[in-house]
């Protein structure tokens, strides 16, 4: 019935508009496209497109068709480059789609030791999918996710690889700094630096002000972990960072770290990958470095 070329040449509709431009984008003969999907309507009994002027227009048939297209093309275009690179010798390119800020400290040490191991694996690091990853990865444009807040479905296994906890970093003369712990009331002349994310998606929002019907004075957004930092070592807010991240940059900052709440906020990060490549070698490697870095 519905062949991948079906797939191909309605993708090629939808986008260029007529058989013409279709036939070119594919290298095939108008004659070879029309009649496969006259073939292909004959079939399934319905009409998958008709003209509109100069144009063509996608029957309701042929847009639900186009709508697998839109999953399936993607699969197969991995798999044929997976296959091209066995053939050639190499194993592979893991593209890997970042969900967290400042794991990106933490990615470079498991990338470097890796690199080492898989000579024939080249690494793509791609931070566009901050907070959005998910459908990258369903969409075959990335291979794992890493990410601290993982959003369950069957078709993606999470691995849990490095415990951290999260923590309030603040000037090291701040008041703050001398507490064993903070609670959401010593925030509320605070202002706060953020990563430019919704504040449902941020730990400090969801775990510690907002169940406390508490806010901070002022929220400001800051883009990158180190003039985030910078600001805080100047006294111009405080922020929340992982406490390893910290521990590294208060060597050389003047910042300090402080428990939120009695019992903290605690956090894991994790990869995540497609359920049926779990167990592709390269791939099993990475989580077992992954787990080995801190």
């Amino acid at each position: 019935m519905i062949e991948r070329i079906h797939l191909d040449i309605l993708t090629a509709i939808k986008k260029h508009g007529t058989v013409t431009k279709a036939a070119e984008a594919l290298h095939l003969s108008q004659s070879a496209l029309s009649h496969s999907i006259k073939k292909l309507e004959a079939q399934v009994q319905t009409v998958i497109w008709e003209k509109a002027g100069r144009n063509l227009r996608l029957t309701t048939a042929g847009e639900r068709i186009v709508t697998l297209a839109d999953r399936i093309l993607p699969q197969f275009a991995h798999v044929e480059s997976l296959l091209s690179q066995m053939a050639k010798g190499e194993m592979g390119m893991l593209r890997i789609g970042m969900e967290c800020h400042p794991c990106y400290q933490w990615l470079l040490k498991v990338i470097d030791p890796y690199l080492k191991k898989w000579p024939k694996v080249d690494v793509d690091v791609r931070q566009q999918f901050q907070f959005g990853a998910l459908g990258a990865l369903h969409r075959y444009e990335i291979d794992i996710i890493i990410t601290p807040d993982p959003l369950l479905t069957p078709s993606v296994k999470y691995i849990p690889v490095f415990e951290y906890e999260h923590r309030l970093v603040v000037p090291s003369g701040h008041p703050l700094a001398q507490k064993d712990y903070v609670v959401p009331e010593d925030l509320s002349e605070e202002v706060l630096l953020s990563y430019p994310v919704e504040p449902e998606r941020l730990d400090i929002f969801s775990q510690f002000l907002h169940p406390a019907n508490c806010r901070v004075k002022k929220h400001k957004l800051i883009e990158t972990t180190e003039i985030m930092l910078q600001m805080v070592a100047a006294g111009r807010g405080v922020c929340a960072l992982p406490g390893w991240l910290v521990d590294e940059y208060a060597a050389r900052m003047s910042v300090s770290s402080v428990r939120f709440g009695s019992k903290g906020i605690h956090k894991q990060i994790y990869v995540g990958m497609r359920v049926d490549e779990q167990h592709i070698n390269y791939l099993e490697d990475f989580i077992v470095l992954a787990k080995n870095i801190r």
